[in-house]
């Protein structure tokens, strides 16, 4: 079983804040992404590149996942975005983010765009892709957008301006509609999961604005987590314990996942008797169980979980 990067925390920090860049080094966020797009002003996208390039280079970020989200291919920043954060930096970083992706050629460009300048800077390692899916259009076309390169890693929800591309009325970014008594958002987030699984991708949430209101967000996590997503954006500290602990398996699910794939590898074995069902305690377990606790065991081991018992073999 391969053990995808962690991002149960998504951590936003906009780059024209070396203040900020400084700051989340020391969070305890899965993964950080350095904003060139939205919370960075016009004016200050120059300049908040070479802070994103001297972060990358300069600072010290434990073992976190090291993404930039770039401004959208139909700006005029998008392809300098990539040469010079790429090229100043790309040793020391794991993923663009391209957001408000509308069709699988747009990510075609990147992926293109990144195998040059990786040829060119001679890097002995390759650069993911994640892709934001933030309007109508990108939600229609999300199968052969989750399928246009290797190197995708995640599809991302954006809630807000996918909220505005559909006309969608709400009070709060994410949150369920007062005047709506089921969830608006279920068909976009099954929708992005199924595409993402298709393509053996991560999907992941993303964000709540609310950024005072840790018990909304909380709520609005276990909503994507219940479904199967693997993480959430943060856009502030005091959302990352939160994120951290929704996404991840209890002690108690991680220790029996794992107990579960011990026992079904002994049962199937020739110690084990060879057999496809056994029980585990007064549990059946079979190949569906085993699966399922693949799923398990697979997030507490990206989230860095430690196993708390062992499984022994039943007497002969």
């Amino acid at each position: 079983m391969s053990t995808p990067r962690p991002r149960r925390s998504n951590l936003a920090v906009p780059g024209s804040s070396p203040k900020m860049l400084g700051k989340a080094q020391g969070l305890a966020a899965d993964q950080v992404f350095l904003d060139l797009e939205d919370s960075v002003a016009p004016l200050a996208k120059e300049e908040a590149r070479a802070n994103v390039v001297a972060a990358l280079n300069d600072g010290d970020w434990g073992g976190k996942v090291r993404t930039v989200r770039v401004n959208d291919l139909t700006t005029k920043w998008t392809y300098r975005d990539v040469i010079t954060v790429v090229e100043g930096a790309g040793q020391n970083l794991d993923a663009i983010m391209l957001p408000k992706v509308q069709t699988a050629e747009q990510v075609v460009w990147l992926d293109l765009l990144l195998t040059q300048i990786e040829q060119v800077m001679g890097f002995d390692r390759r650069i993911g892709i994640e892709a934001q899916i933030e309007n109508a259009k990108g939600l229609v076309n999300v199968d052969a957008i989750a399928g246009a390169s290797e190197r995708l890693e995640t599809i991302i929800f954006g809630p807000a301006d996918f909220m505005a591309s559909i006309n969608m009325k709400s009070l709060v970014v994410g949150a369920p509609h007062p005047d709506y008594n089921g969830d608006p958002y279920h068909y976009i987030l099954m929708r992005i999961l199924m595409a993402a699984r298709t393509y053996d991708l991560q999907a992941i949430d993303g964000p709540y604005l609310q950024i005072k209101d840790v018990e909304g967000f909380t709520e609005v996590a276990k909503r994507s987590a219940a479904l199967g997503f693997d993480g959430k954006w943060v856009l502030h500290p005091g959302q990352l314990d939160a994120a951290n602990e929704v996404y991840s398996p209890s002690q108690e699910q991680y220790d029996h996942a794992e107990l579960i794939l011990d026992a079904y590898d002994f049962f199937t074995s020739e110690a084990g008797g060879k057999r496809g069902a056994a029980m585990l305690g007064d549990e059946m377990i079979d190949e569906a169980s085993r699966k399922m606790a693949l799923v398990i065991a697979g997030k507490g081991r990206a989230g860095g979980m430690a196993r708390t018992s062992k499984f022994e073999p039943p007497a002969a």
